[in-house]
């Protein structure tokens, strides 16, 4: 005998959601409550002012002073004239005519040409310059942008080849070791003001003198003229242990 019961009205298909719901509503019911505030009225100010407990003010009393006016100033004193005889002799001042006569020569004055000072730019920074000073072998690199990385590259090679990387060992240094050198690149392209800091003297001399051998470059330029560049560069070599 079949049952009766329509198995699409069973209810334990969705008990879960019910249950679901049912935690929802009785979790929104608690925080309602939990946020839910009372005031007491008693501390509540409806805003009237009680005038009977505003004290009066005591209004000082003044006295009228009777102060003597100040005295008067003194009179000025009279001015004393001293006459002096008219016995010195006042030499006289001749004032000469300007005017030429027709006779006389004209010399004729040579225009005077104004020299304007030339300004002097300072020192700029390698990461602005308007245009780059040039390595040997950069000419043909390009934009400012190219020459500049051209130039970067020039001067790593050169520095990486040139430095003396046993001066690590014979120190007894480990790791990385990092050397940080400042230079100028003047108006003649020429390397000066070199300035190294370094874990070691010894290093810091090494790096000044490699840096001294690199060639002379073309001078950087800003607004057209010639300025001195600053440059730094840091070297990094690790000591093999």
């Amino acid at each position: 005998m079949e049952p009766k019961k329509n198995p699409k009205a069973d209810l334990n298909r969705r008990s879960t959601l019910f249950l679901q719901l049912g935690l929802i509503l009785v979790l929104f019911i608690t925080w309602q409550g939990i946020e839910w505030k009372t005031y007491d009225r008693s501390n509540i100010d409806i805003g009237q002012v009680n005038l009977d407990e505003l004290e009066e003010e005591d209004v000082p009393i003044t006295q009228n002073l009777n102060t003597p006016p100040p005295p008067p100033p003194p009179p000025p004193a009279p001015e004393i004239i001293d006459v002096v005889e008219d016995e010195e002799e006042v030499e006289e001042t001749i004032i000469e005519s300007t005017e030429t006569n027709q006779e006389e020569e004209i010399v004729e004055v040579e225009e005077v040409e104004d020299v304007e000072e030339e300004e002097e730019i300072a020192d700029v920074p390698f990461a602005v310059i308007e245009n780059v000073p040039v390595f040997p072998g950069c000419e043909g690199a390009g934009n400012n942008a190219a020459k500049k990385k051209c130039m970067s590259d020039k001067v790593k090679k050169f520095v990486n080849r040139k430095f003396n990387t046993e001066l690590g060992n014979e120190l007894g240094l480990s790791g990385v070791n990092r050397i940080y050198v400042r230079f100028k690149i003047d108006r003649s392209g020429n390397i000066v003001g070199v300035q190294a800091r370094g874990p070691h003297p010894r290093l810091e001399k090494e790096a000044q003198r490699v840096v001294k051998l690199l060639p002379k470059m073309t001078p950087g330029k800003q607004r057209g003229k010639a300025v001195g560049v600053l440059y730094s560069l840091p070297i990094v070599f690790q000591v093999q242990d």
